[in-house]
């Protein structure tokens, strides 16, 4: 409940879709043009909005819906390991997820990691579930289920998160089951199968689909990402590519340095315990789903760590209920008031952080609508056609049709919108300092003013 009301009250009031959202939602929407949807993306988070586009086009709406199914799924992740750890300790990893800048930002948003992150965490519960009880009747359900989930939103991350749960599987004598590896494969089968049929009907196998896929990610080659990760820390940007910004405050990082030790401390305590599994398990997860993005991309998101976050959230409040229990009584009213400093210290530090990150976005998501209002007023209205670089999260905005001619996101040709200038009305969107296309250099220019992060664009409208 807390964690739905604190995305309501700071980060969904006038919280405008971003470019990918608009991709995601106009999939579904039946009011708006389907914007083009690229090889890495998959189509998870378009149905999961769909019962909401398909009433209703109001972004406000979708906030609130998508906050309420965040909160309860975060809830429900959680309730799935209370076979495995006490209440407390997972309170206290619900506290310092939910409590984190990145995971209320996002929880409104129609983006995928979150639930990516949501799903690995009740995944590897159910995992931990049918391992210490092959009785437990909802654990192997549970597990593929979470698995279909994680991989009909990200096929790749539903992978990378199931290694470690997959050896575990086939490594550990007493958890050699048949039915553990079966569940595990039939779960990313099932919920990869809608991306891998797009795949062959549109790209011509998965193959070529991972390929492209690749060649749109920049390259999935060796690359240390982290000083990349750690210049999005401070909410400045949602996404960093090419990541030249400076590192402008190292603070902001300081948890960030303190989470390995904070998970290796939770570990620690739980193989003193004898229950190693239920804290070095999550955090296996947690460092391979990681993985690809600390080591093999050359750009940075604060969301893409969501999943690890989540994962590592475990050990780490494995490790913070030790530190009271694992000291002589005396001493335990003194650890109890370390514990509570830190978490406190943590949340005002990840509120102010929020602040500004809602800001920011809150900037640049605006700007869509504001030039989505000019073009209204200039006369684009529906049905019309948008292109330039952020055509897509425009067009969304101003109910038109978006297309590109070159770069990852082509769908269309000059002589396509040259066609449809002569039924229609159509606005190239043009960068600062940049030359309109050649076809539109006779068209009629007009500033776009107001904009809060794309200062200097113009549009080029088509005569009528």
């Amino acid at each position: 409940m807390a964690f739905t009301v604190a995305q309501l009250v700071f980060v969904a009031p006038g919280f405008h879709l971003g470019w990918d959202e608009t991709v995601y939602v106009s999939q579904v929407s039946p009011h708006l043009p389907s914007a083009f949807f690229s090889a890495p993306r998959a189509r998870g988070i378009s149905a999961l909005v769909a019962p909401l586009a398909l009433l209703t086009t109001s972004t406000l709406a979708l906030r609130i819906y998508l906050a309420v199914l965040s909160g309860g799924a975060l809830f429900l992740a959680l309730w799935v390991w209370r076979r495995v750890r006490p209440v407390p300790v997972l309170a206290l990893a619900g506290v310092f997820f939910a409590g984190l800048w990145v995971t209320q930002l996002y929880g409104p948003q129609a983006m995928p990691n979150l639930w990516v992150a949501l799903g690995g965490l009740t995944a590897v519960g159910c995992f931990l579930r049918a391992t210490r009880d092959r009785a437990d009747r909802m654990a192997l359900p549970g597990l593929g289920c979470a698995l279909a989930a994680i991989a009909l939103f990200r096929p790749s991350d539903a992978v990378w998160l199931t290694l470690p749960m997959a050896a575990a599987a086939v490594l550990v004598p007493h958890w050699r089951r048949p039915a553990l590896l079966t569940v595990i494969v039939l779960g990313l089968a099932l919920g990869g199968a809608p991306w891998a049929i797009e795949a062959y009907t549109s790209y011509g196998g998965i193959a070529a689909r991972l390929h492209r896929s690749s060649a749109i990610e920049g390259g999935i080659t060796w690359h240390i990402a982290v000083g990349d990760v750690l210049r999005t820390m401070d909410g400045g940007t949602m996404l960093c590519r090419p990541c030249t910004r400076t590192w402008r405050h190292p603070a902001a990082s300081v948890w960030w340095f303190a989470l390995p030790l904070a998970v290796a401390g939770g570990v620690f305590a739980a193989a003193r315990a004898s229950r190693l599994a239920t804290a070095l398990l999550p955090a296996l997860c947690a460092l391979s789903v990681a993985a690809p993005y600390l080591f093999l991309i050359d750009y940075a998101a604060p969301r893409f760590l969501l999943p690890a976050y989540a994962l590592a959230a475990v050990p780490v409040a494995d490790g913070a209920r030790s530190l009271r229990t694992s000291v002589r009584p005396a001493l335990r009213p003194a650890a109890t008031a370390l514990v509570v400093a830190l978490i406190a210290g943590q949340t005002v530090s990840q509120h102010v952080i929020l602040t500004h990150a809602a800001r920011v976005s809150s900037a640049g998501n605006g700007d869509y609508a504001r030039i989505a209002a000019d073009l209204r007023a200039l006369g684009v209205r529906p049905p019309c056609l948008i292109t330039g670089r952020i055509a897509t999260p425009v067009g969304y905005e101003a109910r038109c049709a978006s297309g590109q001619t070159s770069g990852h996101n082509r769908n269309t040709t000059r002589a396509a919108i040259l066609t449809t200038a002569r039924s229609a009305p159509v606005a190239v969107l043009v960068r600062p300092h940049h030359r309109p296309p050649a076809y539109a250099r006779t068209w009629t220019p007009h500033p776009l003013p107001g904009l809060r992060r794309h200062h200097g664009y113009r549009v080029y409208l088509s005569p009528r």
